[in-house]
């Protein structure tokens, strides 16, 4: 019999360092409710099978034969999830409190993805939404960074935003609301399926909320390859999303942040 409340889905690949503490602090914070872990393994070197297997039976491990990316992985999860709630976490990321409470959030007919507060590797405050691109701002990926100055400083005067999209790394939807947009979508390997998957929500009249008083740790890191990354990331995104003049400036704006980085920068 289906008990499960709560399915959290983590994609992994190579990240055996973080596994235990992401698998502990699900353990110390989602006691209050039931849930299941599903662990979505992309052909990992690293012994990561093993050490799931070894240390946490309780894990529900797909071992994939080859690299899915996130979105596919994600997707492939989700279908064998028992939950009516879904979690969305990513492999290098420590729950600090128990977010139960939201689980009563998600389910309002308004609603249709919750983020929280992002905390870097020293617990520093990292913005961990955006706005949705439009064509001229994807000159600079800076261009789609929120402006309110709540989110910019962390100073918070309310206990919840809507905001336009949330961080992959951290989505919590119900399973209703993931089938109503079909997941996401598997164009996207790895970034910016998050902006498209909110996207896709918002065209459904749903809102994304963050809640601020819920907080988490993500190792998250920023490398040149990752900037390229996003940008591909963002040309997909606009080839979906615009209009045939929408699509042609996005792409020249795209072109033109390339050509910066490489000339300008020397990456």
């Amino acid at each position: 019999m289906n008990n499960k409340k709560l399915s959290i889905i983590i994609v992994n690949y190579n990240g055996i360092q973080y596994l235990k503490d992401c698998l502990e602090s699900i353990k110390k914070y989602c006691s209050l409710v039931s849930y299941e872990v599903i662990m979505v393994d992309n052909l990992s070197i690293d012994g990561s099978q093993s050490y799931i297997k070894e240390n946490y039976s309780e894990v529900i491990l797909i071992e994939n034969e080859y690299n899915l990316g996130f979105s596919k992985a994600n997707n492939l999860g989700v279908k064998h999830a028992k939950g009516e709630i879904i979690l969305l976490l990513n492999n290098d990321t420590i729950l600090l409190n128990d977010f139960s409470p939201l689980l009563k959030v998600i389910k309002r007919i308004d609603v249709g993805a919750i983020g929280i507060k992002m905390l870097n590797s020293n617990k520093e405050y990292v913005h961990s939404f955006g706005k949705f691109p439009k064509p001229m701002k994807l000159l600079k990926l800076t261009n789609l960074n929120e402006t309110r100055r709540d989110l910019i400083t962390g100073n918070f005067t309310k206990s919840e935003y809507q905001v336009d999209w949330i961080s992959g790394s951290f989505i919590l939807v119900t399973k209703e609301d993931w089938n109503l947009v079909n997941g996401m979508d598997e164009d996207y390997f790895m970034y910016v399926e998050d902006v498209d998957f909110c996207k896709r929500l918002r065209n459904n009249n749903k809102q994304i909320l963050f809640y601020p008083s819920f907080d988490y740790v993500h190792f998250v890191g920023f490398s040149l390859k990752r900037e390229f990354k996003l940008i591909q990331g963002y040309k997909t995104y606009s080839n979906k999303h615009f209009s045939l003049i929408g699509k042609t400036n996005a792409n020249l704006m795209l072109a033109i942040n390339v050509l910066y980085k490489k000339i300008v920068r020397k990456i």
